[in-house]
């Protein structure tokens, strides 16, 4: 990777990676972006991020790519069909691979690119929120935010 963007968001500074051509990661964890660029990818995945915490995006458009296994990418591209707004266990997850239940839970624990493959949708069978990367406080945060612009679900009081 050889370009990379920083951008503020309501819950920190956020890290977008990427070649010419895919974005890598998108990450909370401090990074080293020592003699990357922003190009114009990067450019439209900060104004693509803001305008999510704005409210007034859904859903992403641009390309990316991670590596990993062929289970990960499975995974990965499962997680991208959850809708916006809503929550589903690891149980309903893993539904279709029910005793790899637990490697699909390290599979999206190894996922890149936060909040737009969306692994802080899935939650534990009890409804509680259960391991993110970037902290649960993000995964919470996160999700009452999509709760609140797609109006499903309860919400929280904001002061």
């Amino acid at each position: 990777m050889k370009n990379a963007s920083v951008i503020a968001s309501p819950i920190g500074q956020i890290t977008i990676l990427a070649d010419d051509e895919f974005v890598h990661a998108i990450t909370f964890a401090e990074t080293d972006i020592t003699g990357l660029t922003e190009n114009p990818l990067t450019l439209i995945v900060a104004q693509q991020l803001g305008d999510y915490f704005d409210g007034r995006l859904r859903q992403f458009n641009f390309p990316i790519k991670q590596n990993g296994t062929e289970f990960q990418q499975e995974v990965w591209r499962n997680l991208l069909t959850i809708p916006f707004g809503e929550t589903i266990s690891y149980a309903k997850f893993s539904a279709h691979h029910p005793l790899a239940i637990r490697t699909i839970a390290a599979a999206n624990g190894k996922n890149n690119i936060a909040i737009i493959v969306p692994c802080h949708r899935v939650i534990g069978s009890n409804g509680k929120l259960v391991g993110y990367a970037g902290g649960l406080w993000r995964k919470q945060w996160l999700l009452q935010h999509e709760r609140e612009i797609a109006k499903r679900g309860q919400t929280e009081l904001k002061f």
